[in-house]
């Protein structure tokens, strides 16, 4: 069989070769210099980018949270330190599930609802590389859990931090106050840059005041990671400033001798050295424990803490408003001596009761048949409300006002914690302003004895004690004494700061004042002659107070002992000692206590034997040194602390 032979066309297959070859080699530079484009794009054109990212990949930035300062009192004994702990923190953006991640480490130690809630926010707020706090403190056998078990907890890290402590948390709570995990709010206003890496800040209390100065400064470091995130190396550091320390005028001895004093009895005392408005003992009673709050207090803790009728969580000191009572009186027969309303030799007779002319309605006073002839020192001594009723009237409710507020009343102390109240000194003009009502002469009648709308705070009322004692100087409280900075060798003292000098007419005025408090202690029928003990090295001044708490209707009685608690009489004393030379000036406010002279007089009669029982008989029978000029103020360097956020307020 024959076969047909194809020959092959070479000129054809060379040719269709040919065009093949130039459109691959066409193709394939093409493809080279899309290629050398996009290298030339990447390498050239956004090589800080891409470097950028790949130093990000193995180097970051960390901040290193300053160290915070510490607080001391007067004595060094330290009051708010920082402790050693372990804390857990989760890294969100190395695990994928943190629901899950979350029930595995609750398997494995005890997290509360509050950690969880917490970490859930901080996690919404904060860079997902960052390390964000799930537990603090935790134990050694819960670090040994949780580490051992790290291989199946990604993102998890056991890290060891300072967490705050109070080893006074009862007694300093209303003073120190305590810090407290940041919030959303608190971010608003804290400086970013400066608190990264910073889990807590001041809440209350010198904490809160003086956050600035307590935080320090943040520092950082650049670390290389491996692609799980671990730390190689640090490749640059730059190390954080402590915070300053800060020494309080507060005496923690003297103020657990004030807390012992109280016996569980709610109130407040203020201890202030009248030389200088050292604030030496500040109590509000009943108290709580500022420890149960650095970390985040549980829901049920607090429950009970904010819940309770007796309010430990409210700082009666600075915030609670009280009527003075009869502790008013010593101010009140000053004010009229010295803008000549009544002479030293003014006198009057009390039958019990004081009315308004054309007026029948009876004003009483506490002894119900009367005083008889009343001088001032006898008003002040036996407590006689009908001669401040009459004084009141003759000295008219704005010159009580003008004249009251040179002691301070109605007025901020601008004690260095943040959140007083003001108090309230009425006046005519406040009523118009406030009530949109006119004065009556029966509101004058009552406040001369230091009821009806006039209010003190416990602050208040030492302050004003501590101007009467040193003749007239008038001094802001200072509770902070001196700044300590890690680079100063020494503290830098914050010197007195003096508001005012009241201008003294006629010292024998100020003098019969002095004489007629001294005798409410050293005379047989002083209101408060059980503080006169036969061994006593030196003399007290003092006035006692009782503040109705409901008003009684003018021809009704009623049986104190049959009172529910809470209706019971406020008492209250305010005095100095020694009474020659001031070297503390007090303030005692018992809520529902009763009477001032039997319950709150004790209280700083026994704060007063502590702190002059470091002083010797000589010191104590000096006389009372002339007024000097003081230089005031902060160190030129510091930044004042930050202060009451001062509201245009309703009183006066």
């Amino acid at each position: 069989m024959a076969y047909k032979q194809h020959l092959k066309d070479h000129f054809i297959e060379q040719r269709m070769f040919y065009n093949r070859s130039i459109v691959a080699i066409v193709f394939t530079l093409i493809l080279f210099l899309i290629l050398a484009f996009r290298l030339f794009f990447l390498q050239i054109m956004q090589y800080d980018y891409f470097a950028t990212l790949s130093q990000n990949n193995r180097v970051s930035v960390q901040p290193i949270p300053p160290t915070r300062g510490l607080i001391y009192d007067r004595n060094g004994i330290i009051l708010a330190e920082n402790l050693p702990s372990y804390t857990l923190q989760i890294t969100p953006e190395q695990t994928t599930d943190i629901d899950a991640l979350l029930k595995d480490i609750s398997a494995l130690v005890n997290l509360r609802d509050i950690d969880i809630k917490k970490f859930k926010k901080e996690v919404q707020r904060k860079r997902r590389f960052e390390g964000i706090p799930l537990r603090f403190r935790l134990s050694d056998k819960e670090v040994a859990i949780v580490s051992v078990n790290l291989h199946r907890l990604p993102g998890v890290e056991i890290k060891a931090q300072l967490t705050r402590y109070y080893p006074y948390g009862k007694e300093t709570a209303h003073i120190v106050g305590y810090v407290g995990r940041i919030n959303e709010q608190e971010l608003k206003s804290l400086p970013v840059t400066n608190y990264r890496g910073t889990n807590h800040t001041g809440k209350l209390g010198i904490e809160k005041s003086y956050e600035a100065l307590l935080h320090g400064q943040v520092g950082h470091e650049k670390v290389e990671t491996n692609v799980r995130g671990r730390i190689l190396r640090v490749l640059e550091r730059s190390n954080p400033v402590p915070g300053d320390d800060l020494y309080l005028n507060i005496d923690i001895k003297l103020q657990q001798v004030a807390i012992k004093a109280f016996e569980n009895k709610r109130g407040a005392l203020v201890a202030i050295d009248p030389a200088n408005g050292q604030v030496l003992a500040m109590v509000s009673m009943p108290d709580y424990d500022a420890n149960l709050f650095v970390n985040g207090i549980d829901t049920k803790s607090y429950n009970e803490l904010n819940t309770s009728w007796e309010r430990p969580l409210f700082n009666r000191t600075v915030l609670g408003s009280y009527p003075p009572g009869s502790t008013m009186k010593p101010f009140y027969a000053l004010a009229g001596l010295e803008l000549n309303v009544i002479q030293l030799d003014h006198s009057i007779f009390c039958p019990g009761y004081y009315q308004l002319k054309g007026k029948a309605h009876k004003y009483r006073d506490w002894k119900k048949w009367g005083h008889g002839k009343t001088d001032i020192k006898k008003s002040i001594v036996q407590s006689c409300d009908v001669f401040y009723y009459d004084l009141a009237v003759q000295m008219g409710i704005d010159k009580m006002h003008k004249y009251m507020s040179y002691f301070g009343f109605g007025q901020y102390t601008d004690i260095d914690i943040v959140g007083e109240h003001s108090g309230l000194m009425p006046s005519r003009k406040w009523k118009k302003r406030v009530r949109k009502q006119v004065w009556f002469p029966g509101e004058t009648v009552i406040a001369g004895i230091g009821q009806g709308y006039v209010l003190v705070t416990p602050v208040q009322l030492a302050l004003a004690t501590a101007t009467l004692a040193n003749g007239g100087q008038h001094f802001q409280p200072q509770l902070v004494s001196s700044i300590q900075r890690k680079d100063d060798a020494l503290p830098r003292q914050i010197l007195p700061q003096l508001i005012h000098n009241i201008n003294i007419t006629r010292p024998e005025n100020w003098l019969k004042i002095y004489e007629s408090m001294q005798a409410v202690i050293h005379s047989r029928r002083g209101t408060a002659r059980r503080l006169n003990k036969p061994d006593l090295r030196y003399k007290i001044a003092g006035k006692t107070g009782t503040a109705q708490v409901f008003s009684v209707a003018q021809d009704a009685s009623y049986n104190e002992d049959e009172l529910e608690e809470r209706l019971k009489d406020h008492a209250i004393f305010m005095s100095f000692a020694p009474a020659n030379n001031p070297k503390i000036a007090i303030a005692v406010i018992i809520e529902n206590g009763g009477h001032g002279g039997a319950v709150a007089a004790p209280i700083a009669g026994q704060v007063i034997e502590a702190y002059l029982s470091q002083f010797s008989d000589a010191q104590l029978r000096s006389s009372i040194p002339p007024k000097t000029t003081v230089k005031t103020g902060l160190p030129s360097d510091i930044k004042k602390p930050s202060s009451n956020t001062h509201k245009e307020h309703s009183h006066g």
